[in-house]
C-alpha cells in the first residue's frame, strides 16, 4: 500500500510562471505522444515504443517550433511520456482482464483548461529538500513549503499539483506494509 503526503507550496510570481511553463510542456509532450501512437495505429504501423517517443521529443527540442521545450526540466517531459505509457498499459490490461474492475477507456488528450495540472520530478531531476525548509526544483527554483507534518523519508519523487483554486501542492508517496 502507498501513503501519500501533501504539502502546500507558496511559489512567487516567477516560480508560478515557470511551473505554468512546465505544466504546459508536459501536456504538449503527452498529447504529441498520444497523437503519434494514434496515427501509427490508424496507418497500420507497429506500436511506437517509449524509446521512439523519447527520440521524437529530443528531435522536437532541436526544431525552432518546439525549442521552448528546452526551457523546462527534461525529467518532467520524460515523466509525461511515462504517464502516457502507464495509461496505455492500464487500458490494455483492462481489455485483457488482467486489471480488476470494469474496462477503462483509452488515454485521452490533456486539456489546457483542465482544473488540475500535475508534473512529477524523480530523483534523477536532483530535487532537494533544503535545510531552510524549502523545496528546490530544477529550472523552477527554491519553493517555500508549509511542512504540515514531518517528511517520513527521503522521497524518491515529488509531484507538483495545481488545483482548480490555483493552489500549489507538493505530493510525495511511500510504500508501507499493511501488516506492520
Amino acid at each position: 500500500m502507498r501513503l501519500r503526503y501533501n504539502y502546500r507550496l507558496y511559489p512567487d510570481q516567477a516560480q508560478r510562471e515557470a511551473l505554468a511553463r512546465s505544466f504546459g510542456c508536459a501536456r504538449v509532450v503527452f498529447n504529441d505522444g498520444l497523437r503519434a501512437r494514434q496515427e501509427a495505429r490508424s496507418a497500420g504501423l507497429p506500436y511506437l515504443s517509449d524509446a521512439e517517443l523519447s527520440k521524437r521529443v529530443t528531435a522536437a527540442k532541436a526544431t525552432p517550433e518546439r525549442a521552448w521545450l528546452g526551457e523546462v526540466s527534461s525529467v518532467v517531459l520524460q515523466q509525461a511520456l511515462t504517464d502516457l505509457n502507464v495509461a496505455y498499459r492500464n487500458f490494455f490490461a483492462s481489455l485483457s482482464g488482467k486489471r480488476k474492475g470494469s474496462k477503462i477507456a483509452p488515454p485521452r488528450f490533456r486539456s489546457r483548461k483542465a482544473n488540475r495540472q500535475a508534473i512529477r520530478f524523480t530523483r534523477n531531476a536532483r530535487f532537494q529538500v533544503l535545510a531552510n525548509g524549502r523545496l528546490r526544483l530544477p529550472k523552477i527554483g527554491d519553493l517555500p513549503v508549509r511542512w504540515s507534518r514531518q517528511l517520513p523519508a527521503d522521497p524518491s519523487s515529488v509531484t507538483v499539483i495545481r488545483d482548480a483554486a490555483g493552489r500549489y501542492f507538493a505530493s510525495t508517496s511511500r510504500s508501507v506494509s499493511i501488516w506492520a
